[in-house]
């Protein structure tokens, strides 16, 4: 229970206040009126498509104690405060009405345009096995709450602002002392990690994705950037400094880095770095990685507690493959050894309990002859990254056939770029559905075809295009030879595939299994 002044006091911006500002609020900030409990908080704000405002009324009706909004009303029948911006000021509100859970928490937010959710799970698991099952995590996948586990929706990778301090209250209140939080591009700039104090912020890597939502490169930057400002912000924890890790072979490194913090550590391969492992210390294998890296952090951590002795290289395994994995991994080593307290027991312990991550090269295993895998990969990068991870598995003389699409109403120019990306590096590529929403499908397989084309490729011969991703499917599956891989990539751990504005249940891994066993899926509009 908290008085409404108790809320508005966390806002770092008001226009004007109407009503009781003593008014108890008994339930939570929601801003989906239809959520709304008697005694809880309703934010209006303006969507894209849809404004908050016009369900005022209803919320009231449904118990709403008070209402947040952004334009000028007076006449309303309980208080009502009057902000700037309605979208940043729900996560300051829902913040204040969970305690500020985040502070009780040690938090480290995870960014990037690929391997958020690989490297949020590895220090994750990492932190578990330290803390004796003490840490939590909030992913694209789902939510370890300590104990329960939930999902965290379709196509959204991170949940709404009162979903956000819902979840880290849940944590708190089962005792956990350390929170994994996967902090997205869209998420950061709608202001929904607005109200989160985090410690340690990580930084995959940056590369062409979203533009169609930021506008240009250098605003998706400033995106990712804010979560970097929020550390400098953030409220300081006894014993705890905040933390900048930032991947040293990226180009934008240097951007992140200048954002303050009390340290800034960096990983990498190419750049020696404080977590470093040379390209030529690290052994791919089919089913896994082997990896030497030089743990500068080792030093600080035992000059510290007064054990002066030169720091070591530390070996790793992995269950994962790619060298994509190897980046995911020394992020999750530099976040975790930031921590004094955690061992090089905990971190290799930790590393090893992660078989795989759902939809990220994920090995759908039906005992046919040929490998076929499921990956999230859905970003020219990260296409790149599992396709070459994939080539690296392949015995000689084998074939890559790779099954994807590109979405619509996203940024149409990766579709252009995926294509190339799978023109050079798959020996065959089948073009079908991800997503297509209100836009053509045959328009956007026009474009990437266009991409294949513009690499040598020849439709027909290296390159098909097939609507119906079911279908698409089974088409490589009956296509492989013993030895070869089909690779699915786009949808990943996803649950639905949208057509116009319906979400039709969809399920790659799903999909993948029934075209080995020679029953394709009739779920999809396009199989008709």
């Amino acid at each position: 229970m908290k008085r409404l002044a108790d809320l508005i006091a966390a806002l770092p911006d008001v226009t004007a206040t109407f009503g009781d500002l003593d008014t108890l609020i008994t339930a939570p900030v929601e801003e989906d009126n239809r959520l709304i409990q008697q005694g809880g908080v309703f934010v209006a704000r303006r969507g894209l498509t849809v404004d908050g405002h016009n369900f005022i009324p209803d919320a009231i009706k449904r118990g709403a104690a008070a209402i947040i909004g952004e334009r000028e009303l007076t006449d309303l029948p309980v208080p009502y405060i009057q902000v700037p911006d309605a979208q940043e000021a729900t996560g300051w509100l829902a913040a204040a009405y969970h305690d500020y859970p985040s502070r009780k928490l040690v938090l480290i937010g995870v960014t990037g345009t690929d391997g958020k959710t690989t490297t949020s799970t590895l220090i994750h698991s990492i932190l578990k096995v330290a803390t004796e099952g003490k840490a939590g995590l909030i992913s694209t996948v789902s939510a370890d709450l300590g104990g329960t586990t939930v999902d965290t929706g379709l196509h959204v990778t991170t949940p709404s602002a009162p979903q956000i301090q819902a979840l880290l209250a849940q944590m708190v209140s089962n005792g956990l002392t350390h929170c994994v939080l996967e902090m997205t591009s869209h998420g950061l700039a709608q202001g929904r990690l607005n109200g989160v104090d985090i410690d340690v912020a990580v930084l995959t890597n940056l590369t062409h994705e979203h533009l169609d939502y930021h506008g240009t490169f250098e605003a998706y930057r400033a995106a990712k950037g804010r979560m970097f400002e929020m550390l400098g912000k953030s409220y300081h924890k006894p014993n705890q400094p905040k933390i900048s890790v930032i991947n040293a072979d990226d180009p934008n490194a240097d951007f992140f880095a200048a954002f303050p913090a009390d340290r800034a550590i960096r990983y990498g391969i190419h750049k020696v770095s404080e977590v470093f492992a040379k390209s030529n210390s690290i052994e791919y294998k089919p089913d896994g990685i082997h990896l030497v890296a030089f743990d500068a952090m080792e030093l600080f951590k035992t000059v510290r507690d007064g054990d002066l002795y030169d720091p070591r290289f530390r070996s790793y395994s992995l269950n994962l493959v790619g060298e994509f994995n190897v980046y995911n991994a020394l992020a999750a080593i530099a976040a975790t050894n930031t921590f004094h307290w955690t061992k090089f027991e905990d971190i290799e312990k930790g590393l090893q309990q992660v078989k795989s991550i759902p939809g990220r090269m994920e090995r759908i295993d039906e005992g046919q002859p040929y490998t076929a895998i499921v990956d999230f990969a859905h970003t020219p990068n990260a296409l790149q990254n599992a396709l070459n991870a994939a080539r690296g598995m392949l015995s000689e003389g084998k074939r890559l056939i790779a099954v994807f699409g590109s979405a619509g109403l996203r940024d149409r120019e990766k579709r252009r770029l995926m294509a190339e990306v799978s023109a050079r590096i798959a020996d065959f590529t089948i073009l079908t559905a991800e997503d297509p929403r209100t836009e053509s499908l045959d328009d956007i397989l026009e474009t990437m075809a266009q991409g294949c084309i513009s690499q040598g490729g020849v439709e027909g011969q290296t390159f098909i295009r097939i609507p119906d991703r079911s279908t698409a499917l089974y088409h490589a599956c009956q296509m492989a030879q013993p030895g070869d891989i089909v690779i699915a990539c786009g949808k990943g751990h996803e649950q639905s595939m949208c057509f116009g504005t319906v979400e039709y249940l969809w399920d790659d891994r799903v999909g993948l299994r029934a075209a080995i066993n020679g029953s394709p899926l009739k779920t999809l509009p396009t199989a008709q």
